[in-house]
C-alpha cells in the first residue's frame, strides 16, 4: 500500500503505476526499463540439499548447467510443462528457490539469470523506520550499504518474500521513497576473440620498418619510448580474463606475478581448467611479457603482472569483487578485453560505483586505470542501428545498441585499426571510443549464448586485409595453436591490452598521474590516423576527425607509446616548475538567469603577478537541468575558455575540478601573467529550468 502524500516529502517523485500484467516482465536497469521475454523451455532453482540427478528424475527435466556464484541450476522443460513443473519444483521441500529464465525483449539471443538480491536507493528523507517497513514488507534482509551512493542499501530476498526480485523491483520503484530498485541479474560474460587470419610471426604492433600488409607508423612506436622506460615492477597491470598460464617462461620474473586470484575455482591459482581458455594469456602477454630473451616481448614488460579469472558472469556481486580486488591490492591498471553478451547491457548502480570507486579510490587514491575493449561487432557502444539481414531474423528494425562498460566516464574505451592503419572491420565505434589501437582484420561478429559466434548481418564479402597479432598461448596443445605462442590473436580484445601497455609505461614515467590525466594523456598524444572508405557492412564513413580532433571509428587516435610516456615524463617536470599556488574563492549566491545569453558573471581578482604554470577552477552549481548551461573562465587578458558545454543532461548538481589535464581548452592560458580580474560566467540559454552558482574557487600555480 503506497503512503499517503501528506507524508512524505514534497519533492518526492511521483511514479505511474506499472500495469499488472509487466510487473514480471519488466526489468529497472541504470534507470531505464527494459522489456524481458520468458524463454519457453527452462528455468532455474536453487535446492542446495537435493542432488541434481534426483530433481532431473523426479520432475522429468535435464540439466544444463551451475550458474556460477548462485548454487542456481538451469535445466530444460518441456516447452508445454515449464509453469507446472516450476510449481512443482516450488512445492519440493528443500527447493529454496526457482525462477524463469528471461530474455531481452529486443535481443532475444541472451538469457538472462535472475539472482536473490535487491539494490535499492531511498529518497534522501526517508527515515529508519520507513525502510525497516519495506524490508517486511517484502521479507527482505539488509547485506550492507552501497560505498559512494548515497542512501543506497544491498537486500538480500528470504523465504518471506512474496515474489521475485523483478516484481519486487518493479512495485517499488512507484513507491514515493524509493528513488531507484534494481533487481540483481546475471548475464554471461562474451567469450573473446576467436583469431582467424593468417599467421604472421613478429610483433609489427610494436615496431616495425615495413614490409607485406604494413602501412607506415601502423604500429604504436614503442621502442623510442623504451629509451625512456620499459615499465616498473611498482606498476602492476591486472589482466581480468577467462585464465592465464602462470606458467608460461613470458610470465616468469623476479616479482612479475603479484595478487592471482581465481574468481571462478575460489582460489588463488588462476590457470585454465581446459582448451577454451587461451584468451587471458594472450592478452597479458601483449601487454606485460617479460623481455627475457626468449618468446615475446610485451608493451609494458618491466611491469608486474596481476592475472584475475573471472567468474564467467557480469553479476553485480562479481564485478564489485574484481574491482575490490584491483584496488585491495594495489593495481595500477585494469585490462577487460570483454563485455556483456547482449545487444544492450546498462550497468546497474552497484556496477557504476564499483567502477567509478577503482577509477577515484584505487592506486592510493589516484585511481586505477581501467580500459575496456570496445567489441568486435561493427555496432555503436551506444547509439541505433536499423538491422536487417540476421540469421533466423534475430535482430531486425531499428535496435538499440549499448555497452555499458565501454561507455562508463571513468573508463577508456579501445576500438581496433590494422597494420594497414584502417579501421578493422569488426570494431565497435562510437562517442564514447577514447583511442584505438593495432590489431587484426577480419569479418564482424558477436557471440549469443542461444546461437554462439554468429557473423553480424549483413554478410561482409569485402576482403579483410591486415596482419593478426603475435603473443603467448597456452603451453603446448591447449591453446588457439600448437606451441606456447598464437600468430593470428586480433579483436579489440587484442587493442586493449596494448593501449593497458602504454598505460602501465605512462605510470612508469610519472606515478604521480592520477588515472584521468593517464587517459588525457593518451588521447592526446594519440596520431590521427584516417580511413576515407566506407565501413564494407555498413557503409558509414566515420575515419575522419570533427573540430575537437575526434573520430567515432578511432577516439582521438592510434595509440603512441613515445608521445605518450614523454608527455607523462615532461608534466612530472612541469608540476615540479610550480613555485607558488595562488588561490581565490567567491562564495556569493548568485542566481543564474533563465534563458539570457548574457548569464551571469562572478569576479576574482589575484593581486600578484607571475606566468601561470597550472591552472585549477573548481565550481559548485545547482539547477534543475545542468544540461541547459555553458560555463566559461575569462582571463584578465580577456580571453574566454568554455570549461563546460551543454552536456550534464538530467544532473541537478555540479562540483567539479577544471584542470589542464581534463580540460585542455585551459592550455591557452598557460604562461600568460596572473595578475587581474578572472571572471567565470554561467549561461542558461534554454527556458523553464533555474538554478544558482553557489561559489567558484580559482587555483593558479606560478
Amino acid at each position: 500500500m503506497i503512503p499517503h502524500p501528506d507524508s512524505l516529502p514534497d519533492d518526492s517523485p511521483q511514479t505511474t503505476p506499472i500495469p499488472e500484467e509487466s510487473i514480471g516482465l519488466l526489468l529497472q536497469r541504470g534507470g531505464e526499463e527494459l522489456g524481458l521475454l520468458k524463454v519457453r523451455d527452462r528455468f532455474t532453482m536453487r535446492s542446495p540439499e537435493i542432488p541434481v540427478e534426483q530433481l532431473e528424475q523426479a520432475l522429468s527435466i535435464h540439466h544444463q548447467r551451475q550458474i556460477p556464484r548462485t548454487q542456481l541450476a538451469e535445466f530444460t522443460v518441456d516447452a508445454e510443462h515449464r509453469d507446472e513443473t516450476m510449481q512443482a519444483a516450488r512445492d519440493r521441500e528443500h527447493v529454496v528457490f526457482a525462477s524463469h529464465v528471461y530474455q531481452l525483449k529486443d535481443d532475444p539471443a541472451t538469457f538472462i539469470y535472475l539472482g536473490d538480491q535487491l539494490t535499492i536507493q531511498f529518497h534522501p528523507d526517508t527515515d529508519d523506520a520507513k525502510i525497516s517497513a519495506i524490508e517486511t514488507e517484502f521479507g527482505l534482509k539488509s547485506v550492507r550499504s552501497l560505498i559512494g551512493i548515497p542512501n543506497t542499501f544491498v537486500f538480500q530476498l528470504t523465504p518471506n518474500s512474496p515474489e521475485n526480485p523483478l516484481k519486487i523491483a518493479n512495485r517499488l520503484i512507484t513507491r514515493p521513497e524509493v528513488l531507484t530498485a534494481e533487481p540483481q541479474i546475471i548475464v554471461p560474460k562474451q567469450p573473446s576473440y576467436h583469431p582467424q587470419d593468417p599467421l604472421y610471426p613478429q610483433q609489427w604492433y610494436l615496431n616495425h620498418s615495413g614490409g607485406s600488409n604494413l602501412a607506415p607508423s601502423s604500429h604504436i612506436d614503442v621502442e623510442k619510448a623504451w629509451d625512456i622506460t620499459r615499465g616498473n615492477r611498482s606498476v602492476v597491470v591486472a589482466i581480468a580474463d577467462d585464465a592465464i598460464d602462470v606458467n608460461h617462461p613470458d610470465f616468469q620474473g623476479t616479482g612479475k606475478i603479484v595478487a592471482p586470484k581465481d574468481f571462478k575455482d575460489k582460489d588463488f591459482i588462476p590457470l585454465p581448467s581446459g582448451s577454451g581458455e587461451s584468451h587471458g594469456t594472450a592478452c597479458a602477454g601483449i601487454a606485460v611479457a617479460e623481455e627475457n630473451g626468449q618468446g615475446i616481448v610485451g608493451v609494458a614488460p618491466g611491469c608486474a603482472l596481476m592475472p584475475i579469472r573471472t567468474s564467467g558472469y557480469l553479476d553485480d556481486t562479481s564485478i564489485e569483487e574484481l574491482f575490490d580486488w584491483a584496488i585491495e591490492n594495489d593495481a595500477s591498471v585494469v585490462s577487460c578485453s570483454w563485455g556483456a553478451a547482449t545487444v544492450y547491457f546498462p550497468l546497474s548502480l552497484r556496477q557504476r560505483a564499483a567502477l567509478t570507486r577503482a577509477a577515484t579510490e584505487g592506486r592510493g587514491g589516484k585511481g586505477c586505470v581501467i580500459v575496456f575493449a570496445a567489441g568486435n561487432a561493427n555496432r555503436p557502444i551506444h547509439g541505433t542501428i536499423f538491422e536487417r539481414g540476421w540469421t533466423n531474423e534475430l535482430l531486425r528494425g531499428p535496435t538499440d545498441w549499448l555497452s555499458g562498460f565501454a561507455v562508463h566516464p571513468d573508463v577508456i574505451a579501445v576500438s581496433a585499426c590494422t597494420s594497414l592503419s584502417k579501421k578493422a572491420a569488426y570494431s565497435n565505434w562510437g562517442t564514447n571510443i577514447s583511442v584505438c589501437a593495432p590489431s587484426n582484420n577480419a569479418p564482424p561478429g558477436m557471440w549469443f549464448e542461444k546461437t554462439g559466434f554468429i557473423s553480424t548481418a549483413p554478410q561482409v564479402n569485402a576482403p579483410t586485409p591486415g596482419n593478426g597479432v603475435f603473443t603467448t598461448d597456452l603451453l603446448g596443445v591447449a591453446g588457439y595453436e600448437v606451441g606456447d605462442f598464437v600468430r593470428s590473436f586480433g579483436g579489440t580484445s587484442s587493442a586493449c591490452p596494448v593501449v593497458v601497455g602504454v598505460a602501465a609505461l605512462v605510470l612508469s614515467a610519472n606515478p604521480d598521474l592520477t588515472a584521468a590525466q593517464v587517459k588525457r594523456i593518451l588521447q592526446n598524444t594519440a596520431d590521427k590516423i584516417v580511413d576515407r572508405d566506407a565501413d564494407s557492412q555498413l557503409g558509414m564513413r566515420l575515419g575522419t576527425y570533427d573540430t575537437n580532433g575526434y573520430s567515432q571509428w578511432f577516439g582521438y587516435g592510434k595509440v603512441n607509446a613515445f608521445k605518450a610516456v614523454q608527455a607523462a615524463q615532461k608534466q612530472r617536470v612541469q608540476t615540479a616548475k610550480v613555485a607558488q599556488v595562488l588561490k581565490r574563492r567567491n562564495d556569493h549566491n548568485l542566481a543564474i538567469p533563465d534563458h539570457n545569453s548574457r548569464g551571469v558573471t562572478s569576479t576574482l581578482q589575484i593581486t600578484e603577478s607571475g606566468l601561470v604554470q597550472d591552472i585549477q577552477v573548481t565550481v559548485d552549481i545547482e539547477h534543475d537541468f545542468l544540461g541547459d548551461l555553458e560555463v566559461e573562465l575569462t582571463s584578465p587578458k580577456d580571453q574566454s575558455v568554455l570549461l563546460q558545454s551543454r552536456t550534464l543532461g538530467v544532473n541537478t548538481q555540479l562540483q567539479y575540478t577544471y584542470s589542464v589535464d581534463n580540460t585542455p581548452a585551459l592550455k591557452s592560458l598557460l604562461n600568460q601573467d596572473s595578475f587581474g580580474h578572472w571572471q567565470l560566467r554561467v549561461i542558461d540559454s534554454v527556458p523553464t529550468d533555474t538554478g544558482r552558482l553557489k561559489s567558484w574557487e580559482l587555483a593558479i600555480g606560478i
